[in-house]
């Protein structure tokens, strides 16, 4: 439910409802079993009553079958079941080299691998779920002024929109405002950081034949580029295209014309998809490994990007962080049901273990294949080329890649 004002005190304060925090909050709510105040700060608007025809240039988000079953969980999955995108196949495959992998849902016994969900849809069924929460508080716009560590947990300064202040303390917080968040430059959490000197050009595309529901992730010489398969719209097949592109490199293609770009874009990708017909809004952002050296304190948990940011070449950000948010509301739920603070270090250790194999296992595996991937250099091709093969030939070894990708490594 939105409020206008907060109460001088929560159990649990969750800082930024984007699809992270929203994720987290609606899960938290559906595995408690008392009473318990817990407010949301968003500094972006809330509006109920927005509505907006699908644009082709939705941005989207790549979900595992991990976090469909998720979603299914928390309740959400039914309000963007009809918006989303199976995917039934991931072709993996190097340009100009031998080897190549194909992931199938039917051989792996799933509905699909995964599916593309546009964030607009995503983002306005989390928004709804939040306002019709009988169980939490939704505060927006406002914004974290300060912040800082008392006896009993966290004591915030939070202001809205018209300039009203507000005093509150909270057993516990839950970061989740994003990879640049100046809470964390606050209350001096820092990260550990890897520039990989690559930026990752998005756009939504149209081609000429239909996807099939398949998912495709080609290496190329100026670096991995991968297309998501999207409904149509308006008559066209389209698909949302990541390419990373070196930094030295990405002025000259957000610099090309569209067609110069397309030309491009078909001599790296191929023809499985026909002629690509058209490109829409191009955005660019740099791509690095972000780790906090820290993701709790007494009080306090870091959530989604502001804990690990990752490499898209594997798709694995939002699905790990979700998983995340999953434990994370259990662990939380488990000590507020038995009348345990919280925000006290033994509960938020147990959260920390329960997901420490798990978040190894994903940001290692991410960032090994952007350095496999990303590189020219011989010695790395020719492990590409036979990693490639090894995958399609071997099944048990194709069935624990799917399974990884699945986000379904530890089930």
């Amino acid at each position: 439910m939105i409020i206008q004002k907060p109460m001088g005190k929560y159990d649990l304060v969750v800082i930024g409802a984007g699809m992270v925090g929203a994720s987290f909050a609606l899960a938290l709510a559906k595995s408690l079993r008392k009473e318990c105040a817990v407010l949301i700060v968003e500094a972006a608007h809330s509006d109920p009553d927005r509505s907006a025809s699908p644009s082709f240039d939705d941005r989207s988000t790549a979900l595992s079958f991990g976090s469909s079953l998720i979603l299914k969980n928390i309740g959400l999955w039914d309000s963007i079941a009809d918006s989303v995108t199976p995917i039934d196949q991931i072709h993996v495959s190097d340009r100009g080299h031998f080897g190549s992998a194909v992931l199938d849902a039917v051989a792996e016994g799933v509905a699909a691998l995964g599916y593309v969900v546009e964030n607009r849809r995503f983002g306005d069924s989390l928004g709804r779920a939040l306002r019709d929460s009988e169980r939490l508080a939704l505060l927006a716009p406002a914004r974290v002024e300060s912040i800082k560590p008392i006896a009993s947990g966290m004591h915030l300064q939070l202001s809205d929109a018209g300039g009203n202040s507000f005093q509150l303390e909270s057993s516990v917080v839950v970061l989740a405002d994003g990879g640049r968040s100046p809470i964390c430059s606050q209350l001096g959490i820092a990260s550990d950081r890897e520039q990989y000197g690559q930026q990752a050009m998005i756009a939504n595309i149209a081609f000429e034949n239909s996807h099939h529901n398949v998912a495709f992730e080609r290496f190329t010489d100026s670096g991995p580029l991968a297309i998501l398969p999207l409904q149509p719209l308006d008559g066209e097949n389209r698909g949302a295209l990541i390419w990373t592109i070196p930094n030295d490199g990405i002025a000259d293609y957000m610099a090309l014309d569209d067609e110069q770009l397309l030309e491009r874009l078909q001599d790296r990708f191929g023809f499985r998809l026909g002629s690509i017909t058209r490109i829409g809004q191009r955005f660019c952002y740099p791509l690095s490994l972000q780790v906090a050296r820290e993701q709790i304190r007494p009080g306090l948990v870091l959530l989604g990007n502001v804990a690990h940011t990752l490499h898209p070449v594997a798709g694995q950000g939002f699905n790990l962080a979700l998983r995340d948010a999953e434990v994370l509301a259990g662990v939380l739920a488990e000590a507020i049901n038995a009348n345990v603070g919280p925000g006290e270090m033994q509960v938020l250790q147990k959260f920390v273990q329960r997901q420490a194999s798990d978040q190894l296992r994903t940001i290692g595996f991410s960032h090994y294949l952007t350095r496999l991937f990303s590189s020219n250099r011989g010695s790395l091709v020719w492990a590409r080329k036979f990693g490639l093969a090894s995958i399609d030939i071997l099944p048990l070894v194709k069935h624990e890649f799917a399974y990884g990708a699945m986000g379904l490594a530890d089930h």
